[in-house]
């Protein structure tokens, strides 16, 4: 569930500062929808669909396609029947919020209102996942289903930073030329604002580069949106829910929750360039991947045979 609600934050959340950024723009920004179709990694399912990007396919596609696992409306779907499974371990006042979260995008599907001007439907998505994740801390008890949820959330968080980064470097990089003027600007700007760390970079670094982009949203320890702090976070998660001192392992997803958390600790900006910015974050991806597949066997995963006792070892502690 909370990582459908955070999909959805995030899918909004690209689809505002790129109608913002191409407001008024003629063709120098005029390719800007196609990169947000490879940010949610789904380009082969759009191009099944719709064939060439516009801004109205990639709209219509991110916001109300059902047939987009990932559109807006059906990751507020699959939340709420997800909610809806679990109801009697959420609370009531988190059942309502979802509940309004779905009427507020099926009401804006039927008359259509992102295709036309997007801004007003993205900030009430983005209004409506935030106050679901207040009603959360506020109302529910922080035993193992709170972690569960905040677990998921920073996952599903990571992975989309990751992606953005990804996209801004692999697709958008520009040319020798453009590095430094005006449009780059604007673009690595863009990004920030996806994440909504404009302001807390401007405070870090002051003026942009794609360095210093780069190593914020990927190594900063403090930044909520960074993919190092949404790692350090969820292994807090996973070791409040298995009882395991931070360090050590029982299951393979803390074997795996602690390497990957361990090499962001330890991995700098100079090595991620060297080894290349896509590459990393493809490796990144694919572990994160087996990540989540990890604590699905660990936890969700009917067990038909015994299994066998996990040993429990110690890793190097950070």
């Amino acid at each position: 569930m909370a990582r459908y609600i955070e999909r959805a934050e995030n899918v909004a959340r690209f689809i505002d500062v790129n109608y913002n950024l191409t407001l008024g723009e003629g063709s120098a920004l005029g390719h800007q929808w196609a990169p947000l179709i490879y940010t949610t990694g789904d380009e082969a399912l759009f191009e099944e669909l719709y064939g060439q990007p516009t801004r109205q396919s990639v709209l219509q596609f991110l916001t109300y396609d059902q047939r987009n696992p990932n559109s807006i409306i059906s990751c507020v779907n699959n939340a709420r029947e997800n909610a809806r499974s679990v109801r009697d371990t959420i609370t009531v006042p988190m059942w309502q919020q979802i509940n309004t979260f779905y009427l507020l995008v099926r009401s804006a599907a039927r008359q259509g209102q992102p295709l036309s001007d997007p801004n007003d439907f993205c900030d009430a998505v983005k209004i409506a996942s935030h106050t679901l994740l207040g009603l959360t801390d506020a109302t529910m008890s922080q035993n193992e289903a709170w972690h569960f949820g905040r677990m998921g959330m920073l996952m599903e968080r990571a992975d989309k930073t990751s992606r953005i980064v990804d996209v801004q470097y692999y697709l958008l990089l520009p040319t020798a030329e453009e590095i430094g003027g005006s449009l780059d600007v604007v673009r690595w700007s863009a990004l920030l604002r996806s994440a909504s760390a404009l302001t807390m970079y401007r405070k870090l670094y002051g003026r942009i580069t794609p360095t210093n982009v780069a190593r914020f949203l990927i190594l900063d320890a403090e930044f909520p949106r960074a993919m190092h702090f949404c790692l350090v976070r969820a292994q807090h998660s996973l070791c409040q829910i298995t009882g395991s001192p931070m360090g050590t392992f029982r299951f393979q997803s803390e074997q795996r929750m602690g390497r990957l958390r361990m090499e962001l600790d330890y991995t700098s900006i100079d090595d991620i360039i060297r080894e290349g910015m896509h590459e990393y974050i493809d490796r990144f991806q694919s572990q994160l991947n087996g990540l989540g597949s990890a604590i699905h066997d660990d936890f969700f995963r009917l067990h038909t045979e015994s299994a066998e006792p996990t040993q429990t070892q110690s890793q190097s502690t950070s």
